[in-house]
């Protein structure tokens, strides 16, 4: 298979950013009460650069797809916290110190 005929079976990745109007919070205030904001039709997101509305279909899917990117970033922050080599051991308690303490040989 061809590079370009690849292309049809792969979502494309759209660039969003909170929306203008609304800053992001999908209401606007009103003189009495919140209304829903017309620039993001409710969302609070709009395609980067041109600032133009996704329809609810291609935003669940954009938005699902930024989700993952973000849990993706997040586990990678959780499991890679350990220092490797002689630093781990020597932040670890080893109780070999007074009183069952951390002893460093410092």
């Amino acid at each position: 298979m061809q590079n370009g005929q690849e292309l049809g079976f792969k979502r494309l990745r759209i660039e969003l950013e909170p929306c203008p109007a609304c800053k992001g919070k999908a209401v606007v205030k009103g003189l009495f009460y919140e209304l829903i904001c017309t620039a993001c039709n409710g969302s609070g997101w709009v395609i980067r650069g041109s600032r133009l509305v996704l329809s609810s279909d291609e935003l669940v899917t954009q938005l699902s797809f930024k989700l993952q990117q973000a849990q993706r970033e997040i586990e990678a922050l959780q499991h890679g916290s350990s220092i490797p080599g002689p630093a781990e051991y020597y932040q670890q308690n080893n109780r070999r110190g007074a009183g069952g303490s951390n002893y460093t040989g410092d």
